[in-house]
Order: structure tokens, then C-alpha cells, then sequence
């Protein structure tokens, strides 16, 4: 898989979980800015940065 269909595997991946149990999603404030990122987004985006860190 190239770099951008893996990306987009994790996102869809992500946000199925995240649809079908949103207690795993990350806690956010009631009140506050509003997020610019989605959760399953955000989740993704972890999920990269720390697999990046793991492969060096």
C-alpha cells in the first residue's frame, strides 16, 4: 500500500470504531474553542505520528 491509502485505511478504520463506540473517542471539552479536526481525525493522525516513531 502507498503511504496515502495506508493513511486513509487508518482514518475509515478509525472512524468505523469510533462511530460503533464513542466512549473511545478522545474526551473534549463542553465548552471552549471549537475543534477543527474530527475525532476519528485527530485518533488517525496519533495513530501515525507514533507508528513513524515506532519504524525508526
Amino acid at each position: 500500500m502507498t503511504p496515502d491509502m495506508d493513511s486513509l485505511t487508518h482514518y475509515v478504520r478509525t472512524d468505523d470504531v469510533l462511530m460503533g463506540s464513542p466512549q473511545l473517542a478522545p474526551w473534549r471539552p463542553v465548552v471552549g474553542i471549537t475543534p477543527q479536526l474530527i475525532d476519528a481525525e485527530l485518533v488517525t493522525l496519533s495513530m501515525m505520528q507514533a507508528m513513524l516513531i515506532a519504524d525508526r
